[in-house]
């Protein structure tokens, strides 16, 4: 991942990713490509891979997306969360933009854009509510982001998606479509098996980074831990993302290629989200004054979504053949190379904050 001389300098920061984050595009097609292949070529190979689960998660993506955090969470200092605990200003509109205005804009483009297809529409509103908790710590570490700022934002998630999922998807897929006269439908799904995914997805690399940090700290030194353990960690949290980025291809690849139109059909107000909810969110950063670093997290925290737990619900409460699971899984899909090439435009939009680019610390 960054190194802190390449996040130092704003106008060379892409110049100094490493040779490994520089060409992620690259890897990021190339895993794409290669799990549809392996999709298309072996036909019982998603049968395999979704064989053994925890819950409805498919085990090797579970696995994928723990490898995928454990470094980035191992990075964070823990004991500098005081300073983002005391920023208002960051935590009152993350709280605003993920659980107003991201439901809420998610809820308007399913019924804009896929106004004849009901399936596909609640699939994308269950996709709306699940907050991000996961994938997000990787797109804000590779844009320079506030690595406590997202640790802090993912957890204030986390508790939200606990005691906030069903209560919303009540609203957005009940009470709110019968108040405008739309066709409604239910969302059963229980805040312990949330709560089960978030200790799962959360809980378990969260404790690992932290135990490493303090482990390491404490028996090597900060700059031992910070200069040799970390960049021999680093390169895991990119080898999961491409490794779950191949499975999620390779379990859908048949029903991606076979169902095109259908897949373009969900992209299209996904691509829409995708860029309004980061392009509205890095400028409500800008303008209330935040530093480059927590802007940019705010704004990938905003605009990612948990797609491990709406392909969980959804499978869990419509079936696995639904349309609703096929949306969920086309989410990962178009979030993926949309939130990658975004990484690249927040390094570039860096120069917008001057020296002020950094929080002080």
């Amino acid at each position: 991942m960054l190194s802190p001389h390449a996040a130092a300098k704003s106008p060379a920061v892409i110049a100094g990713l490493s040779t490994l984050d520089r060409l992620l595009p690259v890897w990021i097609g190339a895993a794409m490509a290669a799990g549809l292949l392996l999709g298309r070529l072996l036909p019982g190979l998603d049968t395999a891979l979704d064989a053994v689960k925890i819950g409805q998660i498919s085990l090797p993506i579970a696995l994928g997306l723990l490898l995928m955090m454990y470094p980035v969470l191992a990075k964070v200092r823990y004991d500098r969360l005081d300073t983002v605990t005391g920023d208002r200003r960051l935590l009152l509109s993350s709280l605003v933009l993920n659980w107003i205005v991201g439901p809420a804009l998610m809820f308007a483009l399913a019924w804009a854009l896929l106004p004849d297809l009901p399936e596909y529409r609640t699939g994308l509103i269950i996709v709306g509510l699940a907050r991000c908790i996961a994938m997000v710590l990787i797109w804000n570490d590779l844009a320079c982001g506030d690595r406590e700022a997202a640790a802090v934002l993912v957890a204030l998630n986390s508790v939200f998606q606990v005691v906030a999922f069903g209560a919303l998807g009540w609203f957005y897929l009940e009470l709110l479509p019968g108040l405008l006269g739309l066709p409604e439908a239910a969302l059963d799904v229980s805040a312990w098996d949330i709560a089960w995914y978030v200790l799962i997805f959360l809980g378990i690399p969260l404790a690992a980074g932290y135990a490493s940090r303090k482990i390491g700290e404490r028996t090597r030194g900060r700059d031992w831990y910070e200069q040799r353990f970390l960049p021999r960690i680093g390169p895991i949290a990119l080898y999961g993302l491409l490794f779950t980025i191949v499975i999620l291809f390779a379990l859908q690849g048949h029903t991606i290629t076979e169902r095109p139109l259908d897949v373009a059909r969900i992209a299209l107000p996904l691509l829409a989200y995708f860029f309004l909810m980061w392009g509205g969110s890095f400028l409500t950063g800008r303008a209330i004054g935040l530093p480059y670093d927590r802007t940019t997290t705010l704004a990938f925290t905003a605009a990612g979504n948990n797609f491990e737990l709406a392909i969980a619900v959804a499978v869990g409460v419509f079936g696995v053949t639904s349309g609703q699971a096929l949306a969920g899984v086309v989410g990962p899909l178009i979030e993926v190379p949309v939130l990658v090439a975004l990484v690249y435009v927040s390094l570039w939009g860096r120069r917008l904050f001057g020296k002020e680019s950094t929080h002080a610390r």
